[in-house]
């Protein structure tokens, strides 16, 4: 997957530039019957009712996310996703992801890959595009909330559209993740001048031309990561890809774009009102306030409209971007389409036989 190009976030961040676009434009297929679902999860009981059942707990699920995507793509795909958070005491990753490639019609493996760097860095991507489009062109400073993974790819994909960036900044829940975070960011990106720690997420908001808010959280809004709006210096992008809550000065002086406004809209339908409480991302609460009346429809925005041209992008230099990233499978498709292309092209990866002749054809 690597030799394939999996980790080219500049790639990738164009690829899911073309991707939202496709989706904007109707051009794609979920699961569900409005077409927008996140897909199929089992759900474990809390406790054992049959022996070798497994039981609920954190981050303890199996998932199918399947999809169609559309344009120069043309194919369908699905990730299974198997997640327990016992796995890092076994030196495992939390979450162990798998995808199978298919033909649209049909429905032949075309490939089955290793999804883990797959899902991290379309996820990771998604903030880029948003950058690219919301963000200040003379970005330079980032505030960074949560030094895991997430905000690793996010970091790669700001870098790819501002690489005039110079300055980052970093706060954590645990300092061996900061640490980490900040050994691996000077590594990997030695052309930044100031790469350090931060007190408190003040601290990282205040002065930062990008932020980008990814930390865990309990259920419930007074448990989210609260921004307020006196540290929000004007111009500022403000990417969130988990739990967020906002002054409400704010969040009236700021635009609020979504990676895709369906999908939230989708999810609340699922969750009960309001359904920012039980799912904290940014674009759940926007699906209330429309809901509500505090909001018009026109007022949550779409990043696939702006990519086509549709809405405007950045109008000034003092607006403020509120951006809220959830995820979809159709990303992986896109993404796992290239993989799988370049490997095709070079050659990389072992060819599996099917069948000579389908037994039941």
């Amino acid at each position: 997957m690597i030799r394939a190009g999996v980790t080219n976030m500049a790639e990738c961040v164009d690829t899911m530039s073309e991707m939202l676009g496709l989706f904007a434009a109707g051009d794609y297929r979920m699961a569900g019957t409005e077409n927008n679902s996140h897909g199929a999860q089992i759900f474990f009981p809390e406790e054992e009712l049959f022996p070798g059942m497994p039981v609920d707990g954190p981050d303890r699920r199996f998932m199918a996310m399947p999809a169609y995507l559309g344009g120069d793509y043309q194919v369908t795909g699905c990730k299974w996703y198997g997640s327990n958070v016992e796995n890092k005491k076994h030196g495992l990753p939390r979450s162990i992801l798998m995808f199978t490639l298919s033909d649209k019609d049909t429905g032949a493996p075309l490939a089955i890959m290793s999804a883990n760097l797959l899902s991290a860095y379309r996820t990771g991507a998604i903030p880029g595009v948003g950058a690219r489009y919301l963000a200040r062109e003379d970005a330079k400073v980032v505030g960074i909330v949560g030094p895991g993974p997430m905000n690793r790819t996010s970091l790669e994909s700001f870098m790819a559209v501002r690489p005039g960036i110079t300055t980052v900044k970093v706060v954590g829940r645990g300092q061996s993740g900061v640490d980490a975070f900040i050994a691996w960011a000077k590594e990997k990106f030695p052309q930044i001048e100031t790469i350090e720690q931060v007190a408190d997420m003040e601290a990282a908001v205040r002065g930062s031309d990008i932020v980008s808010i990814a930390v865990p959280s309990p259920m419930g809004s007074e448990h989210y990561p609260h921004v307020q709006d006196e540290w929000v210096k004007p111009g500022a992008f403000i990417c969130c890809s988990a739990h967020l809550k906002l002054d409400e000065s704010l969040t009236l002086r700021s635009r609020h774009v979504a990676d895709a406004r369906k999908i939230y809209q989708a999810w609340a339908e699922e969750l009960p009102e309001p359904a920012h409480e039980t799912v904290g991302i940014w674009g759940i609460h926007l699906v209330d306030r429309v809901r509500d009346g505090r909001m018009t429809p026109e007022q949550f925005e779409d990043i696939g409209e702006i990519i086509r041209g549709v809405t405007p992008g950045r109008q000034n230099d003092d607006e403020i971007f509120i951006y809220s990233v959830g995820g979809m499978p159709v990303e992986d498709v896109a993404w796992a389409t290239k993989v799988y292309r370049n490997a095709v092209r070079d050659g990389i990866g072992t060819p599996l036989n099917l069948w000579d002749t389908p037994a039941l054809a």
